[in-house]
C-alpha cells in the first residue's frame, strides 16, 4: 500500500482540488491519504472528504510547525511506501507514479526536485544558495531539500529524527543511515490560494536556525553507531 503524507496549515481552499488530484494520480493503487492538520484556523480539516476511508486525519492541538507535521505523518503512515507531498498545489501529484517507478530494487528514498520554479528570482537565489551549503555541508548530495516530493520505504521511516527544522534534512539522515536514493524532476506550479504558510518568517531568521540545525546533523551523522549481526 502507498501512504501519502500531506503535512497542511491553512490551506483550505486547496483540499478539494488536492484531494483529487491525489486521487487521479493514485487511482490504479492501494493507498491511504494522511493529511496532518497543523493547528489550522480556516477549517482545513473540514474540507477533507470523511466519507473516504482512505483519506485520515492526524489534528494537531496548535501549531507545532513542518517538521512536527511530517514527522508525525510519517509515523502514522502504515503503508509499504511512504510519500510526501505539500499541500499548497505547487507541487502536482501526478508526478507521484515517477516517484514510484524510481523507486527500485537498487533506491530506497526518491527525492524531486523543482523544474521551472515558479517563486520570486529572490527567493530562487536563496533557495539555491541553502541547497548548496547544506548538500556540501551534509553530504547527501540533493540538489533541492526544499522540495516537498519524496518517496521512501517504510523502513527509511525509522532514520528520521525529530527536531525542529528536520524537514530540511530528510534525505541526510536517511542517507547517513545507510540508504540509497536518487532524484528525479517534477513539474512547479504557481500558488493558487493564499501565500507561504511555512517558512515565512524572514531569510535572516532561517538561515540562521538552519545553520544550527545543519551542524547538529552533520554532528549527528558522525556519531551514528555502525554495527552488524553476524550470522552464526
Amino acid at each position: 500500500m502507498i501512504s501519502v503524507v500531506v503535512p497542511v496549515f491553512n490551506e483550505a481552499e486547496n483540499m478539494s482540488i488536492l484531494q483529487k488530484e491525489l486521487r487521479d494520480a493514485l487511482s490504479n493503487r492501494d493507498f491511504e491519504i494522511v493529511f496532518v492538520d497543523d493547528g489550522s484556523t480556516d477549517g482545513t480539516a473540514d474540507k477533507i472528504d470523511k466519507n473516504d476511508a482512505r483519506m485520515r486525519v492526524l489534528r494537531f492541538e496548535k501549531n507545532a510547525g513542518q517538521s512536527a507535521a511530517t514527522f508525525a505523518g510519517l509515523n502514522a503512515a502504515r503503508g509499504d511506501i511512504v510519500v510526501l507531498i505539500d499541500g499548497d498545489l505547487q507541487t502536482d501529484a501526478a508526478d507521484i507514479p515517477k516517484l514510484l517507478e524510481a523507486l527500485n530494487d537498487d533506491v530506497d528514498l526518491v527525492c524531486g526536485y523543482r523544474v521551472g520554479r515558479q517563486d520570486s528570482w529572490l527567493k530562487k537565489i536563496q533557495s539555491r544558495i541553502a541547497n548548496y551549503v547544506r548538500s556540501r555541508f551534509t553530504k547527501d548530495g540533493v540538489r533541492d531539500t526544499g522540495c516537498g516530493m519524496k518517496a521512501m520505504r517504510r523502513e527509511c521511516v525509522r532514520a528520521v529524527v525529530p527536531f525542529k527544522g528536520m524537514h530540511r534534512f530528510v534525505p541526510a539522515l536517511i542517507k547517513g543511515a545507510g540508504y540509497r536514493l536518487v532524484e528525479v524532476p517534477v513539474r512547479h506550479r504557481p500558488r493558487r490560494f493564499g501565500e507561504s504558510k511555512y517558512g515565512k518568517h524572514g531569510f535572516k531568521n532561517r538561515a540562521l536556525k538552519a545553520t544550527i540545525d545543519m551542524f547538529a546533523v552533520r554532528w549527528l551523522l558522525s556519531r551514528q553507531l555502525d554495527y552488524k549481526v553476524r550470522r552464526e
